[in-house]
């Protein structure tokens, strides 16, 4: 393996982002061949280097690439400070340490990419790839014409003017209508502020596919691998990842699927199954 960045390495063996990584470096928490390191522009070799974080020796892992159907009432981290239910708990025999590419809200369900692959997730979710971000939105209320050129318009989140959202109506139950919302770029909370700017209010959000890709026909808190299909099109149209490899497959399914062990709260994913708008579509 050539020589490469520090905060690259960290981030390829999914120890934390790149950003986190130069912090992780800068206070003095890594380690080369036992030598404090705190330049940002240090190279390593990790098969030949021994590089530790707080101590503990990272390992270079093969990069593992995972499509997660998140539930509802689930954090997209792998640890909480508040003590919620966090993804982390349904990839207990994931065979790498993988983190989330970008999140999804506490009350958002659908499609979450997990890896171990720091420029794969650099990459979808740098803003100039545009990657596409499908949602299906409940709101209350009938959203006319009217109603969906205002949720096209863009609205200032934090002091920056968001991109146009694509938006359609799919149909309208009673009081409420669902619509397709089409981002691409990830801010926060995003969907909920066009729907208040547009005078509407989110009852429900899915997000139904990321860069092209879906969680169908998984469950929610269920995973499977990335296709090598799929693989070849992210890098095709991205640029990642770098090399693809066939990933485990199981007879009758594109990648290997492991259901996920039971989360704390499993009510709450058994109620996503009954309800989720996914599974009715």
């Amino acid at each position: 393996m050539a020589l490469e960045r520090l905060q690259k390495i960290l981030a390829s063996a999914g120890v934390a982002s790149r950003r986190k990584a130069e912090s992780l470096i800068v206070a003095g928490r890594v380690t080369v061949d036992g030598r404090v390191v705190t330049e940002l522009g240090t190279r390593a070799d990790a098969r030949k280097n021994r590089i530790d974080v707080d101590g503990k020796r990272i390992v270079v892992e093969h990069h593992v690439y995972l499509v997660f159907h998140k539930p509802r009432n689930v954090v997209s981290t792998m640890s909480d400070p508040q003590g919620r239910p966090t993804v982390a708990e349904y990839l207990r025999h994931v065979e790498a340490r993988v983190v989330p590419i970008g999140r999804l809200d506490f009350h958002t369900s659908g499609t979450l990419f997990l890896t171990n692959d720091g420029d794969f997730a650099s990459a979808l979710l740098h803003p100039r790839k545009s990657s596409p971000k499908v949602y299906v939105v409940k709101v209350s209320g009938f959203v006319d014409d009217d109603g969906l050129d205002r949720f096209r318009q863009s609205i200032s989140i934090d002091g920056r003017m968001t991109r146009p959202a694509e938006v359609r109506r799919l149909r309208v139950d009673g009081d409420k209508t669902w619509l397709e919302i089409t981002l691409r770029e990830g801010r926060n909370r995003q969907i909920h502020r066009l729907a208040d700017a547009a005078g509407f209010t989110v009852m429900r959000l899915v997000r139904e596919s990321f860069a092209g890709i879906t969680c169908e026909g998984l469950r929610p808190g269920h995973y499977r691998h990335l296709t090598a299909q799929e693989l070849v099109r992210l890098q095709r149209e991205y640029g990642v990842p770098r090399h693809v490899h066939a990933p485990p497959e199981t007879p009758g399914r594109g990648g290997r699927f492991r259901p996920a062990e039971k989360p704390r709260r499993p009510s709450r994913a058994s109620n996503e199954r009954r309800r989720g708008p996914a599974a009715r579509r």
